[in-house]
């Protein structure tokens, strides 16, 4: 993982986590995503088995669950957020990984706002990956906008990676005061543009934080 900020037209390195940590992720930078009630949180689990470091990477996991019984979740599943910790915005995001396919499958990096709900604060989403169509990555920004009127702005675009779950790909944002370029392995697959006219389409004039997470079903 890598965060930049433009610099003279240039990329100057601020922040970066390579987890090359022996046993634990830093603990300064990440915590456990809680369980919520969202489709995308409710097997949430902080279960060891779900987190593992090796060979210098975080590895989340998705587990049928027969290891809690007091536990009522079918399946626990990790995840890592920086809410509170390490805030991004204007600048570049960098996130490389290798996904691995299963049917019900669910992984993201995406970001969401510190301070307000959603989808009023917005959602920008680096890289979707559904069990259902496992060769796809789809890049996606929700607003308030877009929630009530999903085809009024281009918001959404998806590219095919055949080798998704054999290899490395860089996952990618850059933020600027107008738009949102989306990327994986530098080719552009999305440009999300402000419109002065639409304000309820534009929510990311403020720090959001990072979420990496897999979730099943």
């Amino acid at each position: 993982l890598a965060g930049c900020q433009p610099q003279q037209e240039e990329w100057q390195l601020v922040w970066e986590e390579n987890f090359d940590q022996a046993e634990h992720f830093d603990e300064a930078s990440w915590s456990k995503i809680p369980r919520g009630k969202s489709d995308w949180n409710n097997y949430m689990s902080d279960f060891d088995s779900c987190y593992t470091m090796r060979d210098g990477n975080l590895v989340l996991r998705g587990l049928v669950n027969y290891s809690l019984p007091a536990d009522t979740a079918p399946f626990i599943t990790g995840g890592v957020y920086t809410k509170g910790k390490v805030g991004f915005s204007d600048g570049r995001l960098d996130i490389r990984a290798k996904l691995y396919g299963a049917t019900g499958a669910w992984p993201a990096f995406w970001l969401l706002p510190e301070n307000e709900g959603w989808p009023n604060g917005g959602e920008i989403d680096i890289m979707e990956n559904v069990g259902y169509d496992p060769l796809r990555i789809h890049a996606t920004v929700h607003t308030p906008g877009s929630k009530r009127d999903p085809e009024a702005v281009i918001r959404s675009n998806s590219v095919k990676l055949n080798d998704a779950f054999s290899a490395f790909h860089v996952f990618a944002v850059e933020w600027y005061a107008d738009r949102l370029d989306f990327f994986v392995d530098e080719k552009l697959i999305l440009s999300y543009r402000k419109d002065d006219q639409l304000p309820e389409y534009w929510r990311f004039d403020k720090p959001h934080y990072l979420l990496l997470n897999l979730a099943v079903g």
